[in-house]
């Protein structure tokens, strides 16, 4: 078994098309009109088959009460994320922020690599990491308290 779809709540997704895939270099891989609701999916053009899901919240999966409690969620940042990973970490942030993407942190060097944050514009938390060139040591909890 493998992982081939994840899926993230948005709130409208022509606008999470324009983020995606004109800001991100997502392509689409499904875009299909189901009747009761629109499937999208995107993926990286290097990894197509791995595919994120832009789901609204509602039918045919969520009641309306459902619905609206996830719409708040998700404004929070508070439903799911996702992690990219880079070769250019630094490069791409520059890259992105050209694009108008706005970064909720700038890239740093921690223990697992090169990081930094953004939100799509529905306030989903992403993560952009390039890995260290060598092995991982994850430091002592100590350790990590004292970086703080």
């Amino acid at each position: 078994m493998r992982v081939s779809h994840a899926f993230i709540n948005v709130l409208d997704q022509d606008e999470a098309l324009d983020f995606y895939v004109g800001k991100l270099g997502m392509v689409v891989h499904t875009d299909a009109d189901l009747g009761v609701m629109r499937f999208l999916t995107v993926n990286f053009p290097d990894q197509p088959d791995v595919e994120v899901g832009l789901m609204l919240p509602g039918p045919p999966v969520h009641d309306d009460a459902t619905a609206a409690q996830l719409r708040e969620l998700v404004a929070k940042g508070a439903v799911g994320g996702m992690i990219f990973q880079t070769d250019d970490c630094r490069g791409d942030y520059e890259r992105l922020k050209a694009a108008g993407v706005e970064f909720t942190q700038e890239p740093e060097e921690r223990f697992y690599g090169t990081d930094c944050a953004f939100r799509d514009p529905f306030g989903n938390p992403i993560r952009l990491t390039q890995p260290p060139a060598g092995p991982i040591v994850v430091p002592s909890v100590e350790e990590l308290q004292a970086q703080r």
